[in-house]
């Protein structure tokens, strides 16, 4: 081969090596993930589908498994966006700064955590004491609570779930879970085993409510006053057991996420945000 060909051949080759890596380049750019918390998975997935459709090129990619798997995968580089039920725990954030990794954190959306039994069950209200004793398995009878002589079957997320984190702390007094209680994979196998279980208990966000299971009022000043969990009675702050929802970036990957997080946070947004049952934040 002639010495002017190789050089050709050669210079083609690196055109072509450049090209492809610009072209993988320009399609990661274009491609989205999301991983983490259940309870914004359904918020996610509309939103997702909802900015593909006026964004062609792009792709987006939700995942669920809870926010503590969401918020691993962004400290590892295995998603772009951390969804998130919780705020970072003091160690999560100290790995993160071992790793130099800035973060930026948006509330999306605001839920209302709904405690949830079967609809044959006659129990209509329940303090955050009684809840608390629920859990911890100091009560384990459906009698104690003013309803039929029947063992309690409690359902809760797993410990990677940071709706499981938030009743933990903020309806147990951080007290731990009793070893009886059944921790579920997700939020829809907890609806699904209430449904079919008559003795259950359990909890999930706002968006999962569904006619198969009955919400509870909930009572946090010992009885006096009972709210059920919606909207409404989360808009004006009446529920006692509401939280915000998050997605969590690396500033590094703001101008990637920056389109699709302006628009989860935009009127037409935030109006996906109470179509899927939860509470917008304008």
């Amino acid at each position: 081969m002639k010495l002017s060909n190789l050089f050709l051949l050669s210079a083609l080759l690196i055109i072509s090596c450049t090209n492809s890596n610009q072209d993988k380049k320009n399609a990661d750019s274009k491609s989205i993930q999301l991983k983490g918390s259940d309870t914004v998975l359904p918020l996610g997935q509309k939103a997702a589908e909802a900015f593909m459709k006026m964004h062609a090129d792009v792709s987006i990619t939700v995942v669920g498994g809870g926010s503590g798997t969401g918020i691993t995968a962004l400290m590892d580089g295995n998603t772009d966006i951390a969804m998130a039920s919780r705020d970072l725990k003091g160690e999560e954030k100290l790995k993160f700064q071992e790793k130099q990794m800035n973060l930026e954190i948006k509330t999306i959306a605001v839920d209302a955590l709904a405690v949830i039994i079967h609809p044959e069950n006659k129990v209509e209200k329940l303090t955050r004491e009684q809840l608390e004793k629920i859990f911890t398995g100091e009560i384990t009878n459906w009698k104690d609570l003013g309803g039929d002589d029947a063992k309690i079957v409690v359902y809760s997320r797993e410990n990677s779930s940071g709706t499981y984190e938030f009743f933990k702390e903020h309806v147990m007094s951080k007290k731990n879970y009793a070893s009886s209680v059944l921790n579920m994979p997700a939020t829809g196998a907890i609806v699904q085993s209430v449904s079919q279980t008559k003795g259950a208990i359990g909890y999930i966000g706002l968006a999962y409510m569904s006619p198969e299971v009955k919400a509870v009022h909930v009572s946090y000043d010992e009885g006096k006053t009972f709210v059920a969990p919606s909207i409404a009675s989360a808009k004006d702050k009446s529920y006692p057991i509401s939280r915000p929802l998050y997605y969590i970036y690396d500033v590094k990957k703001t101008e990637k996420v920056k389109s699709y997080i302006d628009y989860c946070l935009s009127a037409e947004g935030q109006k996906l945000v109470q179509d899927v049952g939860y509470i917008p934040l304008m």
